[in-house]
């Protein structure tokens, strides 16, 4: 994105961003990276990792700015996760800025919901959240303080229809990023909810982008366009930063106008 913002307090940070190989949280990782700071990433999708890191090292690179880390990580398995946060701290030092991104949004019928993929949901959607965030409260408070961005989504807000195990989670993220503010606040530990609309990832255009859907976005959203990974990168960087000192607690909306 052209003429976007430069974030001198980002320079040097260590971030760790969930579900970093693709889609939105791509471009979590290519946007920390050329800010100048400091990487680790998690997800399943060890090829498409591989190919983001192949198109960061060929191009420009920011100074100071090490490679990424990639891990392949089930964020469901908490062990799993924990250790991979344990090994972005080991390489670039103590975790300033989490990212919880990583996410399912499966279709799914309501008669279809059984107790276990129930469970799975909420495990990918919003478990591993407050797991991620619970790792790096130490190295926040270490450091003065840091910031924790939850991904919700606005999939519960205008209530979509086909995934009501996933909408749940995703209202319930808004609560866990306002109770985690409270408790971690003292720590002058910062905790936002960054809610995206319908983002035009190559996941949603191959699957859900269809005639009929392209008309519902045009009628909804008060701006015109179609909502880019890059667009809730931008917000992203923003309440890493210490630009936005002095908030949290909060919900950050970038859908064009829809919720």
């Amino acid at each position: 994105m052209p003429n976007t913002a430069c974030y001198p307090s980002l320079q040097g940070r260590t971030v760790f961003i969930s579900g970093g190989a693709s889609g939105i949280g791509a471009s979590f990782v290519e946007q920390f990276h050329a800010q100048g700071a400091q990487v680790g990433f998690v997800d399943l999708d060890a090829d498409a990792a591989a190919a983001l890191l192949a198109r960061i090292a060929a191009g420009p690179h920011t100074a100071g700015a090490p490679v990424p880390l990639f891990s392949r990580c089930d964020v469901t398995d908490v062990e799993a996760l924990r250790a991979a946060i344990e090994g972005t701290r080991e390489a670039f030092g103590p975790v300033a800025v989490l990212v919880n991104n990583a996410a399912n949004d499966r279709r799914h019928r309501v008669e279809e919901v059984t107790p276990e993929s129930w469970d799975r949901c909420l495990n990918v959607n919003l478990r591993h959240q407050f797991f991620a965030a619970q790792a790096v409260v130490d190295d926040m408070a270490a450091l003065g303080g840091g910031s924790i961005v939850n991904l919700g989504s606005t999939s519960w807000m205008i209530k979509g229809a086909g995934y009501p195990a996933y909408a749940a989670t995703k209202a319930a993220v808004l609560g866990l990023t306002r109770a985690l503010a409270r408790d971690l606040g003292p720590r002058n530990i910062r905790v936002n909810a960054l809610v995206p609309g319908w983002v035009m990832t190559e996941r949603q255009l191959k699957q859900w982008i269809t005639p009929e859907a392209e008309q519902a976005i045009d009628a909804n959203q008060c701006l015109p366009g179609r909502l880019q990974p890059a667009d809730i990168a931008a917000m992203a960087l923003f309440l890493a930063a210490d630009d936005s000192r002095m908030c949290t607690a909060q919900s950050f909306i970038v859908d064009a106008g829809w919720a």
